[in-house]
């Protein structure tokens, strides 16, 4: 039981807003130190842990992907991305917001980082949105909705620590999230041409978007496609491992914006820096909570959890259930990385011990982590979208909006459950 006393101090002290790495690691060393039979020497393991973790070739492709994320957020590839689709979709109720989706979607197949595709899409698109006319909440919530696809759809940040932390291959968990993303995809456009429909003062024709030709259409659409080909058509087909088109695809990105002609040192800097800010904080991250994992072990909290949930359950969908409620409920407060550090690793010996499919199930974690971004009052990217709105757009009429996206990611999830071929269809 101080194991699961252990657990609660880490989750109320998230709760308080300190910093995650050093709540990880002060709670370990603390229970090492007030529990005699734990003791320091616990620790003894912990720098091979943490070589283990430094020298991971899959968790390279972490900084990597970060990398190519930042430098197509400053190659304009989104500016023209959505000018493209916008004037594809501009004789369509709602097809600015549909054109949205589509952007976000291929910006997640692009970038994987969901910050980067948030702010790009509301920078460009929320001003076209409102001017067209579009209901405040609507266009807010298209915008945060579609710039989160880039947790599930691949190359995704999410899949490849849950790859790690779950022991899975990461190549799997990519081919694996590629229908369910698409399936996400799918369900916000088919909402949002029934809600224009129904309420066709909210998404008005946009009868302002500029008209292009093919030709620029074909310019601003192929070359991230290529892109994305490369990247996850490498992985797909065996030739590469995710770390290598990781590689791939950061130079992919720095030819793109040579492309565009945005290429400078300023971009360089910013990505460089980014890269390391973020892998620098979900490594110092993973420290923590190996800490954590040894301490929390060597006091028996995993077999708590295993015993309770394979023996005085015994039942594997009850126990789906009680581990997709309780990550859907922790995402309100904390954020995917320390819901990936904390609960997954419990989850995971009562996932082999009911024989559950790992992809599978890794898959279901990540479309309930992306939910996580959208759930106030925490969610990453309704602060990413009021940080570039401004004024322009209330908070409340942010949150309004989003009801009806969380639930079709619900719906998405549930969609999984129910038909695991979903996920097993590329494999």
């Amino acid at each position: 039981m101080i194991s699961l006393f252990m657990f609660v101090v880490v989750l109320a002290l998230l709760m308080v807003g300190i910093p995650v790495a050093f709540v990880f690691g002060t709670a370990a060393i603390a229970f090492a130190f007030l529990i005699p039979e734990v003791g320091f020497d616990v620790f003894s393991v912990l720098p091979f842990r943490i070589y283990g973790i430094m020298s991971n070739t899959t968790l390279m492709a972490v900084p990597l992907f970060i990398v190519m994320g930042l430098i197509l957020e400053k190659s304009l590839m989104a500016e023209k991305l959505l000018i493209a689709m916008s004037s594809m979709f501009r004789g369509v109720r709602g097809g600015l917001a549909v054109s949205v989706v589509l952007v976000g979607a291929m910006l997640a197949a692009s970038t994987g980082v969901v910050s980067a595709s948030v702010v790009m899409i509301s920078v460009i698109a929320l001003p076209l949105m409102l001017k067209a006319g579009y209901d405040k909440g609507l266009a807010s919530a298209t915008i945060a909705s579609s710039g989160t696809l880039g947790q599930i759809i691949p190359p995704s940040i999410i899949l490849i620590i849950l790859g790690d932390v779950m022991s899975v291959s990461v190549g799997e968990l990519f081919m694996g999230a590629v229908l369910p993303g698409l399936v996400l995809v799918a369900l916000y456009t088919i909402y949002i041409l029934i809600y224009s429909h129904y309420k066709p003062e909210a998404a008005p024709v946009a009868k302002d978007v500029k008209e292009i030709s093919a030709k620029e259409i074909i310019t601003a659409i192929v070359p991230p496609l290529l892109l994305m080909v490369a990247v996850l058509g490498s992985i797909f087909a065996g030739i590469a491992s995710p770390t290598e088109s990781a590689a791939f695809g950061a130079l992919g990105a720095l030819v793109l914006s040579a492309f565009n002609k945005s290429i400078n040192f300023e971009m360089l800097k910013y990505a460089t820096l980014g890269s390391v800010k973020l892998s620098g904080m979900i490594f110092m991250i993973l420290i923590g909570a190996t800490a954590f994992s040894l301490v929390f072990n060597e006091l028996g909290g995993s077999d708590l959890i295993l015993e309770f949930f394979s023996q005085d359950i015994g039942n594997v969908w009850f126990f789906i259930a009680i581990a997709m409620l309780s990550i859907f409920i922790l995402g309100f407060f904390i954020d995917f990385i320390e819901i990936s550090f904390i609960i997954v690793p419990i989850l995971v010996p009562v996932m082999h011990a009911f024989g559950i499919d790992p992809v599978w199930f890794a898959i279901l974690i990540a479309l309930n982590l992306q939910i996580s971004f959208l759930t106030p009052p925490f969610g990453l990217s309704l602060f990413f979208l009021k940080g570039v709105a401004g004024d322009s757009i209330k908070s409340m009429d942010i949150y309004k909006g989003i009801i009806p996206f969380v639930l079709l990611q619900i719906l998405a999830l549930g969609l999984v459950i129910l038909f695991p071929n979903l996920v097993f269809a590329f494999l």
